[in-house]
């Protein structure tokens, strides 16, 4: 019986390898199935090690990448439910889609990872393991870069370790994991060893080199409208959806920090003088807003020049303390890439009101508090968030980072998987990060990555709490992504010397 199943696992690889993608895609967020995820990438790994050439192994990680990416990424085609200018039957083909294209960066790792390693021996776990991370590196800038669901994001509740090798270089480790489950079976002890020695040194290097969190004591007023995307943009809701902000969002005399999500008002706050007056009576008079709008550059002859999704930050007196335009936009969502190709071929619908204009990049606004010290902000806008080692503020460390975003277009399975690449990114800088949203999930996220406010998808409210401390800059928040790239290359040492000698 067991020789008939390893005759049927070993007869069509490349299909095997589908169906273990799509299983391990259940390791990613909402469900975190580790048990699922680790024994999924063993055998797929068993898999391309098995293979009797380079191009086998690459068709074997491609099925690989098409079934995982096409499971884990279901959830786009739920945006096509609110697209009007599209067929809806086009957004079950873009998942698919991307994925025939992310599938590549598997494929890569399988291809490579066979050349080198050639022949079966114990070091083919850290091999694989180095090109994963490459490859991860190459899905996160290749064509503006796509960086969902990295490896990292199945393993939250071990993630110390980003503090020192980012999310790429955890996501090593878990496939490190994944192949010492191989390393056991065959009993290569000394890989074993060294695989436990570098999953729990790095752990407890993470924890043991902790500096103490310190931050202003500032209070937080994260507001969630639960406004779904069937009435974000409906004719005559403009009111009822400012009345879902304003009904959490009343003036007391703390002084808070008001944080409403991505887009939550139709008004251009800067130019809009009678909006301006409508959104303070609001706040109380201690209260600094933060909020997502549309934003304009004008010429001089009074006509829109540039169109930017903004976020406003505006005190109680109406005065506009600063700016952030976001600068990573969204493909085929806020701009049509290759828009002179694609515009014939009818995709211009995808971003129907045209092009959003791309900002300058992170930066750090400073403004004052009501005791007279300085409070420092940093922004990322919605998908901004879902990129290691994109943001660096040297020494201008903000005390938080605002992440207001917009995910009601995505339905149930999105949610979580941006929240958990939030968390690998405030775990990763050491600064807590804050997210809104109109449907969930608004949250707060302290400097360890730990989730200590919430509310939940389809909830209307407002979470009220204090700001988490922050922690002096990590290694990786100094370094970034250079860090991933050392771990990777120091894994590809360990895999070639635990290679069998040949004479």
């Amino acid at each position: 019986m067991l020789e008939r199943l390893k005759e049927h696992f070993y007869a069509h690889p490349a299909l095997i390898a589908t169906a273990l993608g799509g299983a391990a895609a259940f390791g990613m967020a909402p469900h975190f199935a580790w048990y699922i995820l680790i024994p999924a990438f063993a055998a797929f790994m068993l898999l391309v090690e098995r293979a009797k050439s380079w191009g086998r192994a690459a068709r074997i990680g491609w099925g690989f990448g098409v079934g995982h990416f096409t499971v884990g990424l279901f959830w786009i085609a739920h945006a096509f439910v609110y697209q009007d200018a599209m067929p809806l039957w086009v957004g079950w083909l873009a998942p698919i889609g991307l994925s025939l294209y992310l599938a590549i960066y598997p494929a890569l790792c399988a291809a490579l990872s066979w050349s080198v390693a050639r022949k079966t021996g114990a070091g083919f776990a850290y091999i694989f393991a180095a090109f994963w991370i490459a490859a991860e590196m190459l899905r996160g800038v290749i064509m503006t870069g796509f960086p969902w669901n990295p490896m990292a994001a199945g393993f939250l509740a071990v993630a110390d370790s980003v503090r020192w090798i980012g999310t790429y270089g955890l996501s090593g480790l878990v496939i490190l994991l994944s192949g010492t489950v191989l390393m056991v079976i065959k009993r290569q002890w000394l890989a074993v060893a060294i695989s436990a020695a570098l999953i729990i040194g790095l752990t407890l290097l993470s924890r043991a080199f902790l500096a103490p969190a310190t931050g202003p004591d500032q209070r937080l007023l994260i507001v969630q409208p639960n406004i779904g995307q069937q009435d974000k943009y409906r004719e005559g809701y403009d009111e009822v959806n400012f009345e879902r902000l304003a009904r959490h969002t009343q003036p007391t005399d703390a002084a808070r920090l008001i944080m409403w999500p991505e887009a939550a008002i139709p008004y251009v706050l800067e130019t809009d003088e009678a909006a301006r007056r409508k959104v303070v009576k609001l706040m109380g008079k201690r209260d600094v807003l933060l909020t997502g709008a549309d934003s304009y550059k004008y010429n001089p002859d009074g006509s829109i020049n540039e169109v930017h999704n903004s976020v406003v930050v505006m005190r109680a007196d109406q005065s506009i303390v600063a700016r952030y335009d976001k600068a990573h936009l969204v493909p085929g969502g806020e701009f049509l890439p290759l828009r002179s190709l694609l515009e014939p071929l009818g995709l211009q619908n995808l971003a129907p009101g045209g092009d959003f204009d791309v900002g300058p990049g992170p930066r750090t606004v400073s403004i004052k508090t009501d005791d007279g010290s300085s409070l420092r902000l940093g922004f990322l806008i919605c998908y901004e968030v879902i990129f290691p080692g994109a943001v660096f503020y040297g020494d201008k460390r903000p005390d938080l980072i605002f992440n207001p975003s917009n995910d009601a277009w995505y339905g149930w399975w999105q949610p979580p998987q941006h929240l958990a690449m939030s968390q690998l990114r405030a775990m990763e800088l050491g600064i807590p990060i804050i997210r809104s949203t109109p449907t969930g999930i608004s949250s707060i996220i302290d400097a360890d990555g730990k989730v200590v406010a919430a509310l939940p998808m389809g909830k209307d409210g407002a979470i009220d709490a204090p700001l988490p401390p922050s922690r002096a800059a990590t290694p990786f928040a100094q370094f970034g992504n250079l860090l991933s790239a050392l771990f990777a290359a120091f894994l590809m040492m360990i895999g070639i010397a635990l290679r069998p000698r040949t004479r």
